[in-house]
């Protein structure tokens, strides 16, 4: 079976990790977490980065620093991972939907104005699949109704809008260290910021209240989470960190394969890149349009009957029925994001894909199409 996507795991891992269990820091202390902490920021070019223990905590924790709660709304896309609804969900504030755009998926700048209400937060701009949104637009819309920006940046790693990285383009943003994602330890996410107010704040609530400038004592102020990722999984995180370049450099590689060999495959729309865009294609993700032999579900098994593992796109909010008994409107309607979360696969995109199995894939599909 050619998996959807493995970590690659080819650099110092392995060292860093016997370092780090040699040292007996294997907890929430260590030289691994202020190295990561340090090199992470400057790497995306942020000021300030908070561990925590998964991109849905980063998501929690950006929402619990910028002080959303109850009676509070979050704009999030109707297309996204169920994580951003629930993290505005963990905070006490709703979830309010947004289609998205048919050609990048990503939440549509238009549709935006028309969801803010006296009750709005904050928007939270997810960069799906790599590629990022359209971030000016969205910007100006949160300047003018003096709405806090976060980003999603768990699938665009390494992705830049008009030449900057995604994670530096809003308020505060989030990224996921998934097994699937650009870089990983297993499990993991990073808050990044460059306002100090946010940043101090997330140090506070990850780490069960425990004062930041005094003594610790067991007396708390207020009521925090224990978000605290290991120095073991950090010791993985920055022998990754090192051969970042290189695995966003062999996703696009492959992503190229994958359009030079299906661009002419009838019924298939290919991922776009904007030409304000670099796409890190964190995933290579397809629409099978309706003049396609097969749907979508049948592709997918045939795939999979030929050792090939895929996975169909998100389902759209407005369709979850646990965010309908939080008591988010589900009602309203969100065509695009319908559409392409019946139509859209995504194919194996780990960064260890070899050629002849991009080969293989791409001639599977031919054939099934013929």
């Amino acid at each position: 079976m050619i998996p959807v996507c493995e970590p690659y795991l080819a650099g110092n891992e392995l060292e860093y990790v016997k370092e780090a269990v040699a040292s007996t820091w294997i907890s929430s202390g260590g030289k691994y977490i202020k190295e990561f902490e340090q090199k992470f920021p400057a790497y995306i070019g942020a000021t300030h980065a908070t561990l925590t223990t998964s991109g849905t905590t980063a998501l929690h924790l950006a929402l619990k620093a910028i002080g959303a709660g109850v009676g509070d709304e979050v704009i999030i896309p109707a297309f996204t991972m169920i994580a951003c609804a629930f993290s505005v969900c963990h905070s006490g504030a709703k979830p309010v939907f947004v289609d998205c755009d048919r050609e990048t998926w990503n939440m549509n700048p238009a549709l935006i104005e028309e969801k803010i209400t006296s009750r709005t937060k904050a928007i939270m701009a997810v960069h799906i699949y790599g590629h990022p949104c359209d971030m000016d637009p969205i910007m100006a819309i949160a300047k003018k109704h003096n709405l806090i920006v976060i980003e999603d940046a768990a699938e665009a790693m390494g992705s830049l809008y008009k030449g900057k990285k995604c994670g530096t383009l809003g308020d505060i943003a989030c990224f996921s260290f998934f097994a699937n994602k650009m870089i990983t330890c297993g499990e993991g996410g990073v808050v990044i910021t460059n306002n100090q107010s946010f940043h101090d704040n997330c140090r506070y609530f990850k780490n069960l209240c425990f004062p930041l400038d005094k003594p610790r004592v067991f007396l708390h102020e207020d009521i925090g989470f224990n978000y605290r990722l290991t120095n073991v999984q950090t010791a993985l995180l920055c022998a990754q960190l090192e051969k970042a370049d290189t695995y966003i450099s062999l996703r696009r590689e492959h992503a190229q394969q994958y359009n030079e060999r299906l661009k002419d495959v009838k019924g298939i729309t290919l991922p776009c890149e904007k030409d304000w865009a670099f796409n890190s294609y964190w995933m290579y993700s397809i629409l099978l349009e309706d003049d396609f032999k097969l749907n979508r579900d049948r592709l997918a098994q045939r795939l999979k009957e030929e050792g090939i593992d895929t996975r169909p796109f998100f389902i759209s909010m407005h369709r979850q029925k646990s965010l309908e008994k939080y008591g988010c409107d589900c009602s309203g309607a969100y065509p695009v994001t319908d559409e392409i979360s019946q139509k859209g696969l995504y194919l194996p995109s780990g960064s260890g894909l070899k050629t002849e199995q991009i080969d293989f894939i791409c001639d599977t599909i031919r054939k099934i199409n013929s």
